[in-house]
């Protein structure tokens, strides 16, 4: 009977942030993908000749730095217009209506649900109507769903919520529900926002999150984009599709190293893993970060010489293409097959030493760090390197490097 799309989390012009570190970083692709999703959800729109578009939340990442992102959605949505397709939209909690200090006049073809209450809308021609409510502040904690309007009869019920659904670790309690109070609520369909992970949660009705339209760093990985929903005659969803929009693939690559025993081995492990990626991401631009991971007798190099690797694996990624891979990182993550009870037998000082490291509280090194770097007179630390602020994951990172190193060269003391 008709069909529609349901995105959300644009976050158009989102900053970038821990690309300044990297010299090589494809920043002005990463920089401009956000819109590039947009455009390409803009043109699926097109090409499907979708009834509506939906985009349920966290549309801007934050007030905008200037108006052109403001001027960039609006241009794509007056394409919309011209195609004759309408959109409805709810601000989540990085677009609320307080985090916004700029503004432009939407095309008319666009609705923009109400922060004050949940409210409904009927499309004009089809059988359709939506509800929704938008975030007043960035911190929304009440159960917005509770307040949303009881189903119209006899028409296909879409709730537009921006919601952390069964209380997901790992995102911010916003506007909180749970799957048997949307279900039981009425609707055909629930377009939710917030989650960047796209996650069916149920079917008839269906609970969505088609995550975020275009990853952003490397932990938002895989595909990304939106579901194209087709809705039948008998006012019941038929088919629910997804379609990668993104234009960045970020991926993190684990690399077992258990079976290797030389370092060719594991050059070409790292290049055959990169090929394969590649093609996967299908001519799309891919970030990558690799990690080594596995009991192996190659452990101690890769800690000890750690930065050459980076730079090995950065030149095998240069080779395959900068236009079609770009290397984040590496991260060793192997362990090794020295047994160091046996090495602490040798004397009472290899034993200290190993005790020391086995005992190392990564937790106490920004402490330790900080009350170091307050003793240093302030001319001196001036002069000194930018400051080192370790965090607990950089300290554990720390503590493996220096393990290893510690290990291999008492393995292979004379």
């Amino acid at each position: 009977m008709f069909t529609f799309l349901h995105a959300a989390d644009l976050h158009l012009d989102s900053p970038l942030t821990g690309l300044s570190k990297h010299e090589d970083a494809p920043v002005e692709a990463i920089k401009q993908a956000t819109r590039e999703a947009l455009s390409r959800l803009v043109d699926l729109a097109i090409d499907k000749e979708v009834a509506l578009v939906i985009i349920a939340g966290d549309l801007y990442d934050g007030s905008w730095k200037d108006f052109s992102t403001g001027l960039f959605f609006v241009k794509e949505m007056r394409r919309l217009r011209d195609a004759g397709i309408l959109v409805y939209l709810i601000s989540g909690n990085h677009d609320a209506e307080s985090q916004l200090t700029k503004s432009l006049t939407l095309p008319e073809n666009v609705h923009h649900f109400s922060s004050r209450k949940a409210s409904s809308i009927s499309h004009p021609t089809l059988p359709v109507t939506l509800h929704g409510q938008s975030f007043a502040t960035p911190s929304v904690t009440d159960n917005l769903a509770a307040g949303y309007p009881a189903p119209a009869k006899e028409r296909f019920n879409i709730g537009l919520l921006h919601t952390n659904l069964g209380d997901a670790e790992g995102h911010g309690n916003y506007a909180p529900s749970t799957v048997p109070q949307l279900v039981a609520h009425g609707y055909q369909y629930w377009a939710l926002g917030h989650i960047h992970q796209r996650q069916v949660h149920h079917e008839h009705p269906h609970i969505i999150y088609p995550g975020n339209t275009q990853g952003r760093h490397v932990k938002e990985t895989g595909a990304k984009g939106c579901y194209l929903v087709t809705v039948d005659e008998q006012l019941e969803v038929s088919h629910c599709q997804f379609h990668a929009l993104d234009c960045v693939r970020w991926e993190q690559l684990q690399i077992e190293c258990s079976s290797l025993t030389d370092e060719a081995g594991l050059t070409l492990a790292i290049r055959q893993a990169l090929e394969q990626a590649i093609a996967s991401s299908e001519g799309r631009l891919l970030c990558t970060r690799l990690i080594l991971t596995g009991h192996t007798s190659l452990h101690e190099i890769l800690h000890a010489d750690h930065a050459r690797w980076q730079a090995e694996c950065q030149s095998l990624a240069l080779d395959l293409g900068p236009d079609l891979v770009w290397l984040e990182q590496v991260k060793v993550k192997t362990s090794t097959r020295i047994d160091p009870t046996q090495l602490a037998q040798q004397d009472e000082l290899t034993a200290l030493v190993l005790d020391s490291l086995t005992h190392f509280n990564p937790g106490e090194l920004p402490t330790a760090v900080s009350d170091l770097q307050g003793k240093i007179p302030v001319p001196a630390r001036n002069e000194l390197a930018p400051q080192f602020e370790p965090d607990e994951n950089t300290a554990q990172d720390l503590r493996d490097d220096i393990a290893a190193i510690v290990l291999h060269a008492i393995a292979t003391a004379e």
